[in-house]
């Protein structure tokens, strides 16, 4: 351990259990985003394991740095792009827009995001709800 950085067991345990390494394949980093959901499903994180997530979180960032995951687009088209990349059905976000219907409309235009939707689709996702904002 370095001098100053305190030695706890918590921290000492995630580590063991998923060991942070940089992100070289997509498995990789579905496996790094699958524990740090597990992290963000906790109501309250302790402090070892902010740190934690932190640590996963940057190497997530450093990965889709390099390899540009998300086109540069907006709003139902990045919706469309996202449900297709993910193999997701519209019922697959009924927990967002409460119907199918709803999910069709937006999909096919006829209807437009609401906040709400975009701050559950960008948690969803795990993308900044700046993403689903039609660029004009």
């Amino acid at each position: 351990m370095t001098l100053g950085t305190p030695n706890t067991n918590t921290y000492i345990e995630l580590l063991i259990n998923f060991p942070p390494r940089p992100i070289t394949a997509e498995s990789e980093l579905l496996a790094t985003q699958k524990v740090i959901d597990s992290l963000i499903d906790k109501v309250k994180l302790t402090p070892d394991e902010q740190d934690y997530l932190n640590v996963l979180g940057t190497l997530v960032y450093e990965y889709e740095e390099r390899h540009k995951l998300i086109p540069d687009i907006h709003g139902v088209e990045l919706l469309k792009t996202l449900v297709d990349e993910f193999a997701l059905c519209q019922k697959d976000l009924v927990f967002i827009f409460k119907t199918e219907s709803i999910v069709s409309e937006v999909l096919s235009g006829q209807r437009n995001l609401t906040v709400n939707q975009i701050q559950q689709l960008a948690k969803f996702f795990h993308i900044s709800p700046a993403a689903f904002l039609e660029s004009k």
